[in-house]
Order: structure tokens, then sequence, then C-alpha cells
């Protein structure tokens, strides 16, 4: 077996002192001041920045669903806009093409739609159906209304595709990520384990999500270079939205979606700019626990067509200590992250994209970088040694920016690439006793679809391929393991009747899978979902469901473990996936209430150890979700509770046993709040997490302990320099000492899992120019 899975190096990095970092801070937040300095002394006045202005601009607004046509005009005219529950269903805008002001261009939209707006004393739009009373008395004269400060409440309209999370640019804004685990801190269902964010790995619903499909701008991602490592290294500051199927997946989701799809989607030009012109931001923090200090700059701009996004991020950092006082060893912060976009979109409205993504994490780390230590350690293994995680995203997009009908495509063509690199330490005497290991995955994959729009809704119809390869270069046992792929799919999302939202689709994949040994199997198989809402009482109670069987093909192993000299015995046979859910949402005056019963059942799961390459595994998810909240006009207060049990091969899972497959999870109970005193520009708020303990655990193991966990913040976006935000926080309050549910190891007595920080407070300022 491969003796440089269990090495390290001793090689580490100087510490920095807490005065350099503050001194970084004061030059940061200097710089911040000067850029939040009106903005008429730092940009042309050609330029639109996003804000709320009033007089007249320009509009392009296609025919479409009204409510992206809401969207659409929210972020060409700076105000914020969404719907009133059910109002948008069915209902498509009229164009606004031409320069208008902002009532003007909303009433031309709204024509025909069978809507009215008004606007409540304290500037809240509400869009409504006509035949419903008016929510608000207001001014509404020929359809039109002023909107000189817009706050619409409402919510995303259902399509029918029942399991589906959304976080949007509002949510990242409001947590103020530094990590993936900030990302999903307020979903029990999505546990991310790991206090370092190059080993961190996402579960929804307790499935690893390899066995999810996940994609980053459209690109698919698809990486098992080493169990220690993390799946999909993300930098959360790059991002402008996450979207989650749990479980159910539509067939557009991609192939391999056995337990559901994560959609991650980064910032582009559009999320800063309407019009002609340029600017850019600059960000920065200071954690106290660790003494991290982080800088992003960003430059952006637009120009008759062509777009055109920068951004680079850098974090530096030392180790941080644990709740109990302890320094967690290997837990340096040191990455850099960049994303580069440039736009063009031609006068017919064909728009053309290209994107790069990279992230990169050199430093020492832990051994082995998901835990803490073992008592299984060789004794010539360090405790800490050096990696190299470089992860990669290239992506070509084209779309028609004004469909019409029939016509709404979408071509999709990206390379993606990760890439580990290690030390192996070998036995004292042996000879070299170290030398360096790395694993690469690679996955060049596209797509072309495009959207068919009727009355009763959409049908998207699109033919996909990848092409994936995974390699260790090992000085002694280098190996490589293929599989390409191509499918064809079809999933229509309909309103076939008032009150109902339904979303069914399949897809035919064929696959061809290359072993280590250059043995080839090719295998194909069809996949089906159905899934749907119905309102028993309108705008109050609506019942969901849904299906999927999923075929995924043969997986690719872990990079770290191939084995030049695998027999493929038994044969590798494709996995596939059953996925079921049935909930209830109740809605009433801004109250919320909801219920889901869920399970997922893997069969053929590929477990690969460097002993054996194949083994199918059974695997089992299954539990229920209970939420409740109360929206108001300025906050909000959300608890939700998740209870999710794993199994594999019907006995308990455990993190080990799991590798790319579960881990355990147990109860999972969050509460979220913030207000926002919008005279002041003030805006309060936090968030709970509470672990029970859980003992389903295979025999012999320790269960996992409870942990509580409390976070703050405070915001404060002066009236007077709307482009500048200050921000303070304190995670883990009452210093927990503890590793998130999700973390590896905690089940077994001898290893000592990577604890998460404890108090930390975080400072922070951003300034747009």
């Amino acid at each position: 077996m491969r003796l440089h899975i269990d090495r390290s190096t001793t090689s580490r990095a100087g510490a920095r002192t807490r005065t350099v970092f503050m001194a970084r801070l004061m030059v940061s937040t200097a710089a911040a001041l000067v850029f939040s300095l009106p903005q008429a002394v730092l940009q042309p006045a050609a330029a639109q920045a996003k804000s709320a202005r009033v007089g007249t601009m320009v509009f392009d607004i296609p025919a479409q669903p009204l409510a992206g046509a809401l969207n659409a005009f929210g972020r060409q005219s700076g105000l914020q806009v969404s719907l009133a529950a059910a109002t948008s269903r069915g209902l498509t805008s009229r164009p606004v093409k031409g320069t208008f002001t902002p009532q003007e261009a909303l009433s031309r939209l709204l024509e025909g739609t069978d809507t009215r707006h008004s606007v409540t004393t304290d500037g809240t739009a509400i869009v409504t159906a006509a035949h419903l009373s008016p929510l608000v008395t207001g001014s509404v004269e020929d359809g039109s209304t002023t909107l000189d400060r817009i706050t619409v409440e409402g919510e995303k309209v259902g399509d029918g595709d029942v399991s589906e999370l959304n976080i949007s640019a509002r949510d990242l804004e409001r947590k103020n990520p530094a990590t993936i685990q900030d990302v999903f801190r307020e979903e029990p269902s999505v546990k991310v384990g790991s206090s370092l964010p190059m080993s961190q790995k996402v579960y929804v619903n307790g499935i690893e999500e390899t066995n999810l499909a996940i994609s980053i701008d459209g690109s698919r991602q698809n990486n098992k270079v080493f169990h220690h490592n993390a799946t999909t290294l993300i930098d959360p500051t790059l991002l402008k939205a996450v979207s989650v199927d749990e479980g159910v997946a539509p067939a557009d989701a991609g192939p391999g979606a056995l337990a559901g799809s994560i959609v991650y989607e980064t910032k582009d030009v559009g999320d800063f700019l309407d019009g002609n012109g340029y600017g850019g931001f600059v960000n920065s923090g200071f954690n106290t626990n660790g003494n991290i200090f982080t800088t992003g700059l960003s430059t952006f701009g637009k120009q008759d067509g062509f777009e055109y996004l920068g951004y680079f991020n850098i974090g530096r950092g030392q180790e941080f200590s644990a709740g109990n006082g302890d320094q967690v060893l290997g837990t340096r912060t040191h990455f850099q992250s960049g994303l580069g976009k440039i736009a063009y979109e031609f006068e017919s409205g064909d728009r053309i994209e290209l994107s790069h993504e990279a992230i990169k994490d050199n430093a020492p780390r832990p051994f082995r970088a998901n835990m803490g230590t073992t008592t299984g350690a060789k004794p010539w293994e360090p405790l800490v040694r050096d990696y190299e995680l470089n992860r990669t995203n290239t992506v070509f997009t084209y779309t028609d920016a004004t469909p019409e009908g029939w016509w709404d495509p979408k071509l999709v063509l990206a390379y993606g690439q990760t890439e580990v690199g290690t030390t192996v330490y070998l036995k004292p005497g042996s000879t070299p006793e170290t030398y360096p290991v790395t694993g690469i995955t690679g996955t060049f994959n596209g797509k072309f679809e495009n959207r068919f729009h009727f009355d009763l809704g959409t049908v998207t119809a699109g033919v996909d391929f990848y092409s994936d390869k995974a390699e260790v270069e090992d000085l002694y046992e280098p190996a490589t393991e293929k599989a390409r792929n191509v499918g064809a799919y079809l999933q229509a999302r309909l309103e076939p009747f008032e009150r109902a939202r339904l979303s069914f689709g399949g897809r035919a994949d064929r696959q061809w899978f290359t072993g280590t040994t250059g043995e080839e199997w090719d295998n194909s198989g069809l996949s089906g979902n159905i899934s749907g809402e119905y309102d028993l009482i309108a705008d109050f109670l609506t019942a969901k469901a849904g299906y999927s069987h999923v075929w995924a093909g043969i997986p690719l192993a872990e990079n770290f473990i191939m084995n030049p000299a695998w027999v493929y015995s038994p044969e590798p046979k494709p996995t596939t996936s059953d996925n079921y859910t049935v909930g209830l949402v109740a809605k009433y005056a801004g109250f919320s209430l909801e219920g889901s019963v869920f399970r997922t059942e893997m069969e053929n799961a590929r477990a690969a150890r460097y002993k054996y390459a194949f083994e199918g595994r059974h695997v089992e998810s299954e539990g229920f979700s209970i939420g409740a909240g109360y929206d108001w006009t300025d906050g909000y207060i959300r608890v939700k509770y998740a209870n999710i049990d794993t199994l594999i091969d019907g006995k308990p899972a455990d993190s080990d046993t799991g590798t790319y497959l579960t881990t355990p999870v147990g109860e999972i109970i969050t509460v979220s709040a913030a207000h926002t005193f919008a005279d002041w520009g003030l805006t309060v708020g936090g968030d709970i997490e509470i672990a029970p303990k859980y003992d389903k655990v295979p025999e012999g193991s320790p269960a996992f302990k409870a942990y509580q966990v409390v976070n703050s913040f405070v915001e404060y976006k002066p009236p007077s320099h709307q482009n500048l935000t200050l921000r303070a926080e304190v995670k883990n309050i009452f210093n927990e000492t503890y590793a998130d549910r999700a973390t590896y190891g905690q089940e077994f007595g001898e290893v000592k899992p990577l604890y998460q920080p404890g108090r930390a407070f975080l400072l922070s300022v951003r300034a747009t120019f």
C-alpha cells in the first residue's frame, strides 16, 4: 500500500506578528475610506453604478416569465424588486427596450399581465394579482407609481423542482462567508466537515458531494483527488448565488446527480453595472483568532456591449485556537483566489462570455489534512506536512440575451482541474526517505440546450458530455483512470392548471470507462424524475412531492489510492440511486411553516481501496426536516431542524467506511435572525447551531458529542456613503470546543478530530467606487 498517503513534512513558514496584520488592516481601511468618497469625484458621469436612481435610463428587458422580468428590472434600475406569493405564475411580461423612467419601464413591463402594484408610505412596493384586493393603499394611476425607494417583500416562485434550496446574493452578503462552511451554516440539511477550507467536504442529507451533480458557472465538477482534502475548494467571496437540489434533481442538472445537485454561480459585471461605465471595490478583513488578514480587490467595466471583470483575493494568517485554548496545528491561512471574466453582447442579442476562476492553498497542514492526529500514525510521521492544492475552472458560454418563444439557447464548453501535491515519507533508512507525489483530476465537459417557452411553462432539451481523467504521479506506482460520457436530456416545467406546478424529465447516458490496467467497459442507462407542487389552499397551504431514479455510470476512484496492478473483479457496475421526498408548506402574513420527509438509496456505490478496485456498497440516507419562520419588512427569524440517519450495507455509517459516500449526521437545529434599522443604515443579526448527542454509530464506537455554537454580527452602511460597509462579528461567542458534525474521525477513539476555531472577533470593511 502507498506509504505516502500517511507521510508529512516539517517545514513551516515563520509567524507574522499581530502588529503587521493590524497595520495592514489600517492601510486597507484608509483606502476604503478614500474609495467611499462621493462617486462623482471618482467615477465618470457616464458610469451607471448599482444604486437607486431617478430620472430616465436605458432598459433592455425581453419578454419572458414575469418573475425573471422583474429580476431584470431590479438589476437594471438599481431597485430591489421581487413578488408577493403566487403573483407571477403563468404570466409573461411585455418587452421593455429604450429610455424610460423606472416607473414608466415597470408600467410597460406589467402591461397586460393582470397585475397591480402599490407603494406603502415607507417605500415598500407590492406587486399582486389585479383580482386581489390591494394589500396597501398607494398611488396607482394608469398602471404606474412613484418608485423613488422600493423594498419589495416576496418569495421565489416555485416551478415544481420541489427540493430546491436557494442561497441568494443577499443571503451571502448577510453571512459574509469566509469558507464554504459559512455559506451553508444556517441549513441543517447541508453539513460541511472540517475547520480547514482545503479539507472541507459538503454533505447534502448526509450524502457526500461527489454523488451530486456539482457545477461552477455551468462547468461540471467531479474531483476525487485525495480523501484527506476538499472535493471542491472554492472561495465564497467569489460567489453570487448557490442552489441545491436535495435528493430529487432535474435532468438538466447534468449526469451523476445521484443524490441531487449543487450549482455555484460567481459574480459578473451585471451584479455591479447596468449601463456603460466602470468601477471596482476593495474589501478587507481581520480575524483575531489566528491574526488572519484578508484583502480583495476588483475592477469591472462595460462599454457598448463589451464587459470585463477582474477579482483577486488573498488571505494570510497563523494557526487558530480551539475553544479550549489549544492551538490547532496546521491551520494557517495561506490562500489566493481569482476570477476573470470577459463578455461581449452583440446588437442581435447574442452573448458570449469567457471566464476563468482559480484558487490555491499552500501551507503546512496536519499530516492527514482532514483530522488532527491519530494514535495509528507511524513513528516517523511528522505532525504536519506541506500540501499544495490548486483548482482551476475555465468556461466559455454562449446565450441569447433576447430570447423569443421557442429560441432560448445555451452553449457551454469548460475545462476544470484539481491538483494536490504533497510529500511521501518512507521509513527511515529507505532510499529515498522522502519524495513528492501529485494527484490530478481533469474534466473537459460541455452542453448545448434550448429552452422552449409555452403558455403552460417551459421545456428544456439538450445534449451534454464529459471526458474525465484521474491520475497520480508517483515515483513508483503511477496510475490513471478515465471516463467519458455522452447524454441527452429533456426537462419540462409546467403549470398544467391553476394552483399546480409540475416538473418532469429524463435523460439517457452512455459511458466508456477505462481502468488503471487499460481494461475498458462501456455501459448505458436511463434516468427519470417527476416532482410537483399543488396549492391545497390558495396562497396558504402547498403540498409537494418528488421522485427520481438516476443512472450515473462507473465513478472514478480516488487518485491517491489508485493501483496500476488492480484486478477489476468483481466487474465494475454502474451506480444507481432512487430518491423520494414528500412535504407540506404553509405561509400566512409573513409566517411560514414547512416539513418534509426524504429518502435516498444508492446501489453499487463504488468503494475503492489500494488493495481492491471496486466494491459495491448499498448506501441509504433517510430522515425529515421541519422549518418555521417569520419575515417582516426589515428582518426575519427562522428555525430549522433536520434529523438524518445514514447507513452503509444496512449498518450505521462511519466517516471512514463512508469516504466519498456518506457521513453520520444525526439531529441538527439552526436558528437565524436579522433586522435592519433602515433610517440608521444598521443591521444586526446572528445564528445558532445546536447538535444534540448522536449515538447511532457502529458498535464499539463512541457517540458524537453534543455542541451549541452562537454567532452574531452588526453591519453599518452610512446613509451618506452607501458604497461603504463596515462590519463586526463575533464567532463562537461562548468559546465552545467542538468539531462540526460532518468532520472526519469523531467516532473513532484513536482520532483527534479537527476542532473548529474558538471565540473570534472579525472586523471588515468594503467600499465600492
